[in-house]
C-alpha cells in the first residue's frame, strides 16, 4: 500500500522451486519489495541448509538479514541456528521481527523476549542494539482498511520493518567502487613494449598510470604500474568490472607472473594458504563423486584461475564426507593464493567437479 509493499500471505512467499543453480538442484523462494528508498529481494529458503548451498554455489548473497522470532515461545533451538548462519555466511547486520505479539497478553512478557533477543545477539557477535520490531504478520493481513483509511495497527508495524531495514542495513558498495581486482588468465610478451597479463576483472575500477600490487601462486609480492590497457584491440581510458582487459605492465619480466595470480590494488587483499570453509560436496546426480571422502582427502582448488592442491581437515567427531553433504572444515593449500573471506572456490578431482565452497574465516 504504502511504500510501494504489498502484504503477502506466507503460502505464496513460501512456494520455493526447485532451481538450478550451475547444475546444482537448490530449493528456495525469491520475492521482490520495494521502500521509497530501495528495491529489495528477499531470499526465503525452506532450511538453513538449502540457504548455505545457494551461498556457496554463488546463487545468493544477502546485504542483511532479517531474524522472525516468535513473540509467544521465545529464542528457539532455530533462532540459534540461524544466526550462526547468518554469522557464517558474512551477514553483519540484522533487523529483528518478533512475530505473534496477538499472542502475548502480558507487556512483561514482551520486555522479556527483547531483553532475552539482545542476549543473544550479543553472544553470536551481532549488535544489541539492531532494531526491534513487534507484530503480527496474521493480523497484519486481516486488517483490511480502505484505500484513504490510515493503516491499521499491525500492518503500520510491517511498515515499520521496511522503514528499520531501510535504517539499519547499510547500502552495498557496487562493484566499481570496490578496490581494484583482477585474477591473471594469460601472460605474454609483446615485443618492445613489454609483459601484458590478461584476464576478468572482478570488481573496482582501474585507470592506466594506476600502480598495482601482483601477488600469489607463491611468487614474491610485485608493486608495478599498468602503462596501458585494452580490450579487443580497443584502447581503454577505465577498466571497469566484468570486462576482459589486457594490462601492459610496467618492467615487468614475464618469468615473475603467472596465471592464478592477483593482479590488485595496493595493500587491498593478501595471499593465504590456510582456511575455514562451508563446502557442499555434489551428488553424483550432479556430477560429483559417487563414494565418500574422507580426512586427508587431496583435489585440487580453483580460486577464479588459481588451481592448486591442498589438503582437506574435517571436523572433529567426522570421518567422512557423503555426496551431497554441507559441512564447514579447514583447507591447508601446498602455495598460498590472494583470497579473502566469501571468496568462492570449486573443488575438483581430475576433470570432475566434486564440491563447492566459500571462505569463512582465514586462519594463515
Amino acid at each position: 500500500r504504502e511504500n510501494k509493499a504489498k502484504f503477502r500471505k506466507y503460502d505464496e512467499i513460501d512456494k520455493a522451486p526447485e532451481e538450478k543453480a550451475r547444475g546444482i538442484t537448490i530449493s528456495v523462494a525469491q520475492n521482490e519489495f520495494e521502500t521509497d528508498a530501495r528495491h529489495y529481494t528477499l531470499i526465503d529458503c525452506p532450511g538453513h541448509a538449502d540457504y548455505i548451498k545457494n551461498m556457496i554455489t554463488g546463487a545468493a548473497q544477502a546485504n542483511g538479514g532479517v531474524l522472525v522470532i516468535d513473540a509467544s515461545q521465545g529464542q528457539q533451538e532455530q533462532t540459534r541456528e540461524h544466526l550462526l548462519l547468518a554469522k557464517q555466511v558474512g551477514v553483519d547486520k540484522l533487523v529483528i521481527f518478533a512475530n505473534k505479539i496477538d499472542l502475548v497478553t502480558d507487556d512483561e512478557m514482551l520486555e522479556l523476549v527483547k531483553e532475552d533477543i539482545k542476549g543473544l545477539l550479543e553472544k553470536y557477535g551481532f549488535d544489541k542494539n539492531s532494531p526491534i520490531v513487534f507484530g503480527s504478520a496474521k493480523k497484519a493481513l486481516e486488517e483490511n482498511p480502505e484505500p484513504n483509511e490510515p493503516l491499521g495497527y499491525y500492518q503500520s508495524q510491517i511498515k515499520e520493518l521496511t522503514a528499520k531495514i531501510d535504517e539499519h542495513i547499510p547500502t552495498p558498495l557496487l562493484d566499481e567502487d570496490k578496490p581494484f581486482l583482477m585474477y591473471i588468465e594469460d601472460v605474454f610478451t609483446i615485443t618492445g613494449r613489454g609483459t601484458v597479463v590478461t584476464g576478468k576483472v572482478e570488481r573496482g575500477t582501474l585507470i592506466p598510470g594506476n600502480e598495482v600490487e601482483i601477488l600469489g601462486m607463491g611468487k614474491t609480492k610485485i608493486k608495478t604500474k599498468v602503462t596501458s590497457a585494452e580490450i579487443h584491440n580497443q584502447i581503454l581510458k577505465v577498466v571497469k568490472p566484468n570486462l576482459s582487459a589486457a594490462l601492459l605492465l610496467q618492467g615487468i619480466k614475464r618469468e615473475q607472473v603467472e596465471r592464478g595470480m592477483a593482479v590488485s590494488k595496493p595493500g587491498s587483499i593478501n595471499v593465504h594458504k590456510k582456511f575455514e570453509a562451508q563446502v557442499y560436496a555434489l551428488t553424483k546426480d550432479e556430477g560429483g563423486r559417487h563414494s565418500e571422502f574422507e580426512e586427508g582427502y587431496k583435489p585440487q582448488f580453483y580460486f577464479y584461475t588459481a588451481d592448486i592442491s591442498g589438503t582437506i581437515k574435517l571436523p572433529e567427531g567426522k570421518k567422512t564426507v557423503n555426496p551431497g553433504d554441507n559441512l564447514s572444515l579447514t583447507v591447508e593449500l601446498i602455495q598460498p593464493v590472494a583470497v579473502e573471506a566469501n571468496s568462492t572456490f570449486s573443488i575438483r578431482e581430475g576433470r570432475k567437479t566434486v564440491g563447492k565452497g566459500i571462505i569463512t574465516k582465514i586462519i594463515e
